[in-house]
């Protein structure tokens, strides 16, 4: 029998092994949390108390008939599923994958990539405190242990993620003390029209989020430093539309601007990259379908920042490609070609109107910490372009810059950006930093005691 290797089990890959075991093969799931379900639907613990509609608000109903579907095709032994397992390379049609209980060796004849996407990260001076966060670390913690950061806390950034998780550490009593987005309203009301366009009731939901916020919500922000002192206060320092100075004493900062795309296994695997105007980062390149490569399918928001909806149908589509090339029949897939594409039309929307905000990129004083993982400064930065000129790669060999243990994750963006800007170039030309395994931290009895599974 075809052997079919799913990584993730977001919406995306739980999607995509439905319609593989429906097509009577029997798919290994592979993921890195202990229940099914992704970030955006990320479960709790089991015996936690809170309800669905408490942890995922509008989408309890769709984040519920997931987790069913799932549960009861393990159940019904139709996939093999792998909790709390780490893929952390791939090579020559085999992944190595790290467990609870060592290492071991997946051989696959397909591999659908489902690994979701990160936080995007700005470097603000200060960063690197105790008590800052990403919007992302602040949702696992309501979600999955039922409590906030902090009690009095600032979030900061821009896109949709922000008034999401304000509004979801409202609803569960945590304080919150500001919202600041840096995008403009100009910016927002000009990508709102194409939002609303491609899908009104998403857009009307949103504005709604946004209206229950109230004056905590302040846009056109500029994050200056965040400040700390000997006895763990915090204040985040900005100016606001006006460039006036304020401060907002808090005790936790979260920051998050959009979603990066999980990219490292699909870079591994063999796919190609093209960088997105839009999203201002490097995607891997797909058909329609997903296909990326032979044998390699790329679903949800690891190829395309869509959000939970549209990661659905986009995991549909890459195991019915799957299925195509193993010669299944397979049906329904032009009405999910148009879904996505329109879905498509309200990312684009939205990644205008939250737009990544290089002008502060590119005032960071040369003391921020760029790279949290290597300790590196911007102002290492900027000699290390001086000197390796407008190529990542070269950058990195000189300044270390994403050689930490996240890869570059949360410091590639900004680092492309300011090689760019030192160098004066297009960040496109600036290269992005080569896959490496292993893509996750792993230990050394993983990469020993491997064996084949």
């Amino acid at each position: 029998m075809t052997r079919v290797l799913i990584v993730g089990a977001g919406p995306a890959g739980i999607r995509a092994a439905e319609a593989v075991a429906k097509a009577g093969l029997r798919p290994i799931v592979v993921d890195e949390a202990a229940r099914a379900g992704g970030q955006i639907y990320r479960r709790p613990p089991e015996g936690f108390r809170r309800a669905a509609a408490t942890l995922y608000g509008s989408e309890a109903v769709k984040a519920q008939r997931l987790h069913d579907l799932f549960d009861a095709m393990v159940k019904a032994g139709q996939v093999e599923h792998l909790p709390e397992h780490s893929v952390f390379a791939l090579r020559d049609g085999v992944a190595h994958v790290a467990g609870a209980g060592g290492g071991r060796r997946i051989p696959y004849d397909r591999l659908i990539l489902a690994t979701g996407a990160t936080d995007r990260v700005v470097p603000v001076p200060g960063r690197q405190s105790a008590g800052v966060y990403t919007l992302g670390a602040a949702q696992i913690a309501l979600k999955a242990q039922g409590m906030a950061l902090g009690r009095r806390i600032v979030l900061a950034g821009s896109g949709p993620l922000l008034t999401l998780v304000a509004v979801q550490l409202i609803k569960a009593g945590a304080g919150v003390a500001a919202v600041l987005d840096t995008s403009s309203y100009a910016d927002q009301i000009w990508g709102a029209a194409g939002m609303a366009l491609a899908r009104p009731r998403v857009t009307l939901r949103g504005l709604r989020m946004r209206a229950a916020l109230g004056r905590l919500y302040h846009a056109d922000a500029r994050l200056v430093r965040i400040a700390t002192d000997d006895q763990g206060r915090i204040a985040l320092h900005l100016q606001d539309a006006r460039g006036r100075p304020q401060d907002t004493p808090c005790d936790a900062v979260a920051m998050g601007w959009h979603l990066r795309a999980e990219t490292q296994l699909a870079d591994l695997a063999g796919a190609r990259f093209v960088w997105s105007m839009d999203w201002a980062q490097w995607l891997p390149q797909a058909d329609p379908m997903g296909r990326a490569g032979p044998g390699l399918y790329l679903a949800g928001d690891g190829v395309r920042i869509l959000g939970a909806d549209a990661a659905e149908r986009a995991g549909t589509l890459p195991a019915q490609a799957c299925l195509q090339d193993l010669g299944h029949p397979v049906a329904g897939t032009g009405a999910l070609l148009r879904q996505v594409a329109r879905l498509d039309r309200f990312g684009r929307a939205m990644a205008r109107a939250f737009p990544w905000p290089a002008p502060q990129v590119h005032a960071l004083p040369d003391t921020t910490i760029l790279c949290r993982c290597e300790g590196v400064t911007v102002g290492d930065l900027r000699a290390a372009a001086d000197l390796g000129g407008a190529e990542a790669n070269r950058v990195t060999s000189i300044g270390r810059i994403g050689m930490g243990r996240c890869q570059g994750r949360y410091c590639q963006l900004a680092a492309a950006e300011l090689i760019a800007r030192q160098v004066g170039c297009p960040v496109p030309d600036a290269g992005r930093l080569r896959g490496q395994p292993p893509v996750r931290p792993v230990p050394i009895a993983a990469l020993l005691e491997a064996e084949e599974g």
